[in-house]
């Protein structure tokens, strides 16, 4: 598998994204959905308190990718929806969200602003995609498919 962190020059460079992000040969992929700032029991972590909520989506979100076979430099699309988006508040997140990502190898990613998630008192969502090379992908499908034994 092969992965492109692609920036036109034609276009504005980001220090905080990759604007393309491609996948080519035998991959594994693996699509988290959005995660918030829940406590294993759907309790919220940090109301009114964009660092906490941040801190526990991440760590949400790493959980998933290592139960998928998945880490972090796997990740090449990352989406995020926001409650009272602001300068600080936008700061905080990237601050978070830098400890996660390699600077030469950011994925492709997308943060919107919105009224309201789920819970009243949620300040963030993030989902991801990754793509795990194939040999992870193959022996984990080896694994699930056994052989069956033969009747005598």
């Amino acid at each position: 598998m092969r992965k492109q962190y692609l920036n036109p020059k034609q276009i504005f460079h980001s220090p905080f994204f990759t604007h393309t992000t491609t996948v080519s040969g035998p991959a594994k992929l693996v699509y988290v959905s959005g995660q918030v700032s829940y406590d294993r029991d759907g309790f919220v972590i940090g109301k009114d308190d964009i660092r906490a909520q941040t801190e526990q989506v991440f760590k949400c979100l790493t959980h998933n990718l290592k139960a998928a076979g998945a880490t972090w430099s796997d990740v090449v699309k990352l989406n995020g929806y926001m409650v009272k988006m602001n300068t600080d508040a936008l700061n905080q997140y990237r601050e978070i969200r830098s400890r996660f990502l390699d600077p030469k190898r950011l994925p492709a990613s997308t943060l919107v602003g919105v009224k309201r998630l789920v819970h009243e008192d949620l300040l963030l969502e993030v989902e991801v995609i990754a793509a795990v090379a194939a040999v992870a992908a193959v022996a984990e499908d080896a694994v699930a498919r056994k052989p069956k034994k033969k009747k005598a």
